[in-house]
């Protein structure tokens, strides 16, 4: 599932420009910089999602799906602000053991099918998905000459050897742009 669709609203922090992405790939946890490109956009899906967590309350729903560990501790976290998906789902789902109705975030195919209608209308000749994102997003990091290891970090990879697929998409400016030594004479009179 696209790590996306399990934002919820606490992860946006509009102060410092970051994101954090909780069990993510790996079920690991980072943070990376929020897009300043979009951040109006980022801010008027937080405020939808506000006004749909608004109606739930007063229509006394449950609350949304928490971390099943979390649920038990903090039973009340459920109907907290922070705790409401970044993308709710349009519907709210019965949940018998607690008798009661549940939001849960916006179902992949919602996403899926939204890519594809995007790639679609750009007339892409590439296939394109979800994924294809993350990997798009480490390429341009390198491309802008960020270092592997930071790479490495916003991509949540335990292991640097994962990296060395996005070295060999993008190519070294370094190496293209290099001359031999033999034709630093000649250049230099």
């Amino acid at each position: 599932m696209p790590e996306c669709l399990n934002l919820r609203l606490q992860d946006f922090n509009f102060d410092t420009n970051l994101l954090t992405v909780r069990n993510g790939k790996g079920n690991k946890g980072r943070t990376i910089p929020l897009p300043i490109s979009i951040r109006q956009e980022l801010k008027q899906q937080v405020n939808r999602a506000i006004d749909v967590h608004q109606q739930d309350l007063e229509n006394n729903y449950a609350g949304v799906f928490m971390p099943d560990a979390l649920s038990t501790k903090y039973p009340n976290a459920a109907k907290e602000l922070s705790w409401q998906w970044f993308f709710p789902a349009k519907i709210l789902t019965f949940v018998e053991t607690s008798n009661g109705y549940k939001r849960y975030h916006l179902h992949d195919s919602h996403l899926q099918k939204a890519i594809k209608k995007a790639v679609k209308k750009s007339a892409l000749i590439k296939r394109a998905t979800a994924h294809t994102f993350r990997h798009s997003f480490a390429s341009h990091l390198l491309q802008a000459n960020y270092d592997i290891h930071t790479i490495q970090v916003m991509m949540g990879h335990s292991d640097i050897r994962t990296m060395l697929i996005y070295l060999k998409t993008v190519p070294s400016a370094t190496i293209k742009e290099a001359q031999s030594p033999l034709d630093f004479a000649v250049n230099a009179s």
